[in-house]
């Protein structure tokens, strides 16, 4: 029994030292990471934000990253990679927002069925909005997720089935309400 208490122990004083370590080199980059995406995207919570997910992406990897040489020059890089990406769409978006037709643009979605896709795990959201909305083919779907065209037929065929219950499930709901 001693010698698990004792490998239990030391394996919280890793997890211990890990997050120390992690919490004070994040606590001394941060500030100059936003400042320098700030820089780059002009938008002080634009550069928090990438900021944050600079440091998520550090923090999975911590333990191999914090024995480079310069740590805070892979955050930056990871951090600026991102800001370049995202300032490069801002960039874009007025343009296509002027191309945008309004007269070919899709007719109101319905709420019940939006939020029925809400119920569905991600996997089955992202197949349903890739499919119906975007109207793209299951090869595109299974592509663009990842994945091979049988399992984007699943997921597809998993969503159809669990929003057609829960579709179900709020129509009986609402045959109820109008009852006396």
């Amino acid at each position: 029994m001693g010698s698990i208490t004792i490998r239990v122990t030391k394996g919280i004083d890793a997890v211990s030292e890990r997050d120390a370590g992690f919490t004070a080199f994040f606590r001394s980059e941060y500030p100059g990471l936003v400042r320098t995406l700030f820089l780059v995207t002009r938008d002080r919570e634009q550069a928090r934000d990438i900021a944050q997910e600079a440091f998520v992406q550090l923090f999975a990897r911590w333990v191999r990253i914090s024995h480079y040489e310069r740590p805070e020059a892979w955050v930056r890089r990871v951090g600026i990679r991102m800001a370049v990406r995202a300032s490069k769409r801002e960039r874009v978006r007025p343009l296509l927002e002027r191309e945008l037709d309004f007269a070919t643009m899709p007719k109101a979605v319905d709420l019940d069925v939006i939020r029925a896709v809400g119920r569905l795990p991600a996997s089955q959201r992202a197949a349903v909005a890739l499919f119906y909305l975007e109207d793209r083919p299951v090869s595109e779907v299974a592509e663009v997720l990842g994945c091979s065209e049988m399992t984007a037929k699943v997921h597809l065929h998993r969503a159809r089935k669990r929003l057609g219950e829960v579709l179900a499930e709020e129509e009986s709901a609402e045959e109820f309400e109008d009852v006396p």
